[in-house]
C-alpha cells in the first residue's frame, strides 16, 4: 500500500529501556494498518455484488476511505503537537477499532452506507496513526539506527499489504460473490439476504478490532515512557500551499503522489473482478482474491531491488522507468487475455514499489526549513485514491474494465514526466 510519509521531527531523541518495549508495539501499528488497508480491495467485489453496485458505486469504498487523508490529516498533526506522540496513537486505535467495529451494525442492517461511514471512521484512525507513528518509529532510539527502525517498520507494513488479500479471500470471499436480484424479490427479503451475505465480511474486520484494543491498552500502559520523544509543533497551515506555486519540484511531487495513489488503489480495487472475467482467467473470487496478494508482495519485493539500483542510478530515472514500465504493463494487459493479462497487471506492483519513497524524496529535496510544510502537502494528496478510483469505476461501466485500466496508465505518464523532469534539474527553480 501507500507509503507513510515523514512528519516534522521531534525535538528531542528518545532512548532508554521503554524504546525496547515501545519498537515492536509501533512496528506491530504498521503491519496493522498495511492489513486492514488491503482488505478493501477484496470488501469491493463482495459489496459490488451485494448491493448490485456499479463500478463507480463500488469504487466509493476508496473515497470513503483515501478522503480522510485530505480531512483529518492537519487534525491530526495539530492533536499530535497537542498531546504527544502516545497519546495520539492510542487516539488513533480507539478511532480505527470504533471503524472496525462499525462493521458489525453495517452487516446486520444489510446498508451500503453503513460500511462506507465504517471505512471512513478507520481511515480517520489510520491517517491519526500515520501522523503519530512514522516519526515516533524514527525517534525511538539513536539517530544512526532511525533509517534501520523505519526500513524495518515499512517492512511491516509491507507485509501486512502481502497477508491480507489471502485472509480477505479466505474470510470474505470464500462463499463467492453474491447477486440478489432486487427484482424478484420483496425488500424486506433483500434486507434479509443481504444482512446473511454481509456476516462474513464483518469477521476479518472485528478481529482487527479486538487486536487494536489490545495494542491501544499496551500503549496507554506505556505513555509516560522516559523513551518517548516530545512532539514538535504542528506546521501545516494553509499558507504552506503557497508553497506550491514558489517551489515546482514540490507541486510536481505533489501532483505525482496524488496520481501514484490513485493509479496503484484503482488497480487494487478492480483486479479480483478484472480476473474473475472470463477474458482474463474466468477465476473464483476466492482465487482470484488470492492473486492480489502478488500484487502487493511485488511492491515488497521491488523495494529491496530499487533500493539497490538507486545507489547507481539518479532516483528521477530510476522513477522514469518504473513509470514507464507500469504503463506498459497496463497497456499489455488491457490489450491481451488470459495469463498474459493477468501476469501483465499483477507485475504492475513491481513497478509500484519504490514510487511513492523516491516521489516523495524527490519532492521534498531542497526545501529545507519548508521540509514540514511540503511533507504536510505530500501527505494530503494521498486522497487521490478517493478520486482517480472512482473516474476509473465510471470509465469501467462505461467502457469496460480492460479500457478503464488506461486511466491508471495516464496516471503514471504523468509520473514519469516527474522522474524525467527530476533527472534533468529542470524543476530546480530558485523559491521566489
Amino acid at each position: 500500500m501507500v507509503g507513510t510519509p515523514l512528519r516534522p521531527p521531534a525535538t528531542s531523541g528518545g532512548t532508554g529501556p521503554g524504546a525496547g518495549v515501545l519498537v515492536p508495539a509501533v512496528v506491530t501499528l504498521f503491519f496493522a494498518w498495511g492489513f486492514a488497508t488491503v482488505l478493501i480491495d477484496t470488501l469491493i467485489p463482495k459489496l459490488k455484488g451485494l448491493f448490485a453496485l456499479s463500478y463507480a458505486e463500488a469504487m466509493l469504498t476508496q473515497f470513503a476511505f483515501f478522503i480522510a487523508y485530505l480531512l483529518v490529516s492537519v487534525p491530526a498533526g495539530m492533536l499530535l503537537a497537542r498531546i504527544g506522540y502516545l497519546r495520539a496513537i492510542v487516539t488513533g486505535l480507539v478511532v480505527m477499532a470504533g471503524g472496525c467495529l462499525m462493521f458489525a451494525p453495517a452487516a446486520q442492517a444489510g446498508l451500503y452506507g453503513g460500511f462506507l461511514a465504517a471505512l471512513f471512521i478507520m481511515a480517520c484512525g489510520i491517517t491519526t496513526l500515520q501522523v503519530a507513528a512514522n516519526p515516533l518509529i524514527a525517534n525511538l532510539g539513536s539517530t544512526e539506527t532511525s533509517h534501520s527502525r523505519l526500513n524495518l517498520a515499512q517492512a511491516f507494513n509491507s507485509f501486512g499489504t502481502f497477508v491480507g488479500p489471502f485472509v480477505g479471500a479466505a474470510l470474505i470471499l470464500r462463499g463467492g460473490v453474491e447477486t440478489p436480484d432486487p427484482a424478484s424479490m420483496s425488500a424486506d427479503a433483500l434486507v434479509a439476504v443481504r444482512a446473511a451475505h454481509a456476516h462474513q465480511v464483518q469477521l476479518p474486520f472485528l478481529g482487527i478490532a479486538a487486536l487494536l484494543v489490545v495494542l491501544a491498552a499496551t500503549i496507554w500502559v506505556l505513555r509516560n515512557s522516559p523513551a518517548v520523544p516530545s512532539a514538535a509543533p504542528n506546521e501545516t497551515r494553509l499558507s504552506s500551499f503557497s508553497l506550491l506555486t514558489k517551489r515546482p519540484r514540490l507541486a510536481w511531487g505533489v501532483l505525482s503522489i496524488f496520481l501514484y495513489v490513485g493509479a496503484e488503489v484503482s488497480i487494487g480495487s478492480l483486479m479480483i473482478n478484472y480476473l474473475m472475467e472470463p477474458r482474463t482467467l474466468g477465476a473464483t473470487a476466492e482465487a482470484a482474491g488470492r492473486l492480489v496478494a502478488f500484487y502487493w508482495g511485488g511492491a515488497m519485493v521491488g523495494r529491496a531491488i530499487g533500493s539497490g539500483l538507486m545507489l547507481r542510478v539518479p532516483a528521477g530515472r530510476v522513477l522514469m522507468a518504473c513509470a514507464l514500465g507500469a504503463v506498459a504493463l497496463v497497456v499489455a494487459s488491457s490489450a491481451s487475455s488470459g495469463w498474459l493479462a493477468a501476469g501483465s497487471i499483477i507485475a504492475v506492483g513491481l513497478c509500484n514499489s519504490i514510487m511513492f519513497p523516491t516521489i516523495f524524496s524527490l519532492a521534498i529535496e531542497g526545501l529545507q526549513a519548508d521540509t514540514p510544510q511540503g511533507s504536510g502537502l505530500l501527505c494530503m494528496a494521498i486522497v487521490g485514491g478517493a478520486v482517480v478510483p472512482v473516474l476509473t469505476g465510471s470509465l469501467a461501466d462505461h467502457a469496460g474494465l480492460a479500457l478503464a485500466l488506461l486511466a491508471p496508465a495516464a496516471c503514471y505518464l504523468g509520473i514519469a514526466a516527474f522522474g524525467l523532469l527530476a533527472s534533468t534539474g529542470k524543476l530546480d527553480a530558485r523559491p521566489r
